[in-house]
């Protein structure tokens, strides 16, 4: 690091638990986010701002006046554009040293293939059931952990899916990519706004843990908020023997 990095990330490098060698970690990091709206905006601007390498950003969709009341990496002048752009925007204004890619594209398999493939760590920050279990599987064939959030109304989730280690699940233990869930959307439910920061930043929290070597990650654990109420409520999971994706079958139970 040079002594400008030394001084933009001393308060990282402060921590005992991080350092000088976990942030050189971070800078030599490559992260892959899927979104970047409402959970994907939050993770984008802390990945940036923290240091990490590489950035590569997924999405499809353009900035919408009605994206701005949560999805902060974009503002009013933006309106139009491609998400990704405007969050790229928003990343280099915060952190020129970051590498970022940003590909306006919906990823199918065979490009998600490719891209869990070239990644360190992957921040699924989509908002449809589909998505996630393309992203998850990609994350499975090629070992990549999988930092997942997803937040509707005032309620949020989020975990770690880490196979590489034996006994934890992947996405679709949890959620079989058979079974019939209702897919909500916030354009028919609404969603409070700060939740997307809540659960974002804890996916962004994970994201720099796992990157950085340090703390014990959320795998095996998924946890959910009610912002009415603020209280967190977390489950234990262990992987499924009957999963079509990671093979074998679930096992929840209330975490100690």
């Amino acid at each position: 690091m040079n002594d400008a990095q030394l001084l933009r990330y001393s308060r990282h490098i402060l921590l005992d638990d991080l350092g000088i060698e976990g942030q050189q970690r971070l800078l030599g990091a490559h992260a892959l986010v899927i979104g970047a709206g409402g959970l994907g905006s939050p993770v984008a601007l802390y990945l940036a701002s923290a240091g990490v390498g590489t950035v590569t950003i997924v999405d499809d969709d353009t900035v919408e006046l009605t994206n701005l009341q949560r999805q902060i990496a974009h503002n009013l002048s933006r309106i139009g554009q491609p998400k990704v752009a405007s969050a790229a925007q928003t990343m280099h204004a915060l952190n020129p040293d970051v590498r970022i890619h940003a590909l306006q594209e919906r990823a199918d398999a065979a490009r998600l293939d490719t891209l869990v493939a070239a990644a360190d760590v992957v921040i699924d920050c989509s908002d449809n059931f589909a998505t996630r279990h393309l992203v998850n599987a990609a994350c499975v064939a090629h070992a990549r952990p999988l930092v997942a959030g997803a937040a509707i109304g005032f309620d949020g989730q989020v975990s770690v899916y880490d196979t590489r280690e034996a006994a934890a699940p992947c996405y679709a233990c949890l959620f079989p990519p058979d079974a019939v869930f209702e897919e909500v959307r916030c354009a028919t439910m609404g969603v409070f706004a700060p939740l997307v920061g809540i659960i974002g930043s804890v996916q962004a929290a994970e994201a720099l843990k796992l990157l950085a070597g340090v703390g014990t990650s959320l795998v095996g654990r998924l946890q959910m908020l009610d912002a009415r109420t603020m209280e967190w409520t977390e489950i234990g999971v262990e992987r499924a023997g009957g999963c079509p994706v990671c093979g074998q079958r679930p096992s929840a139970s209330p975490a100690a």
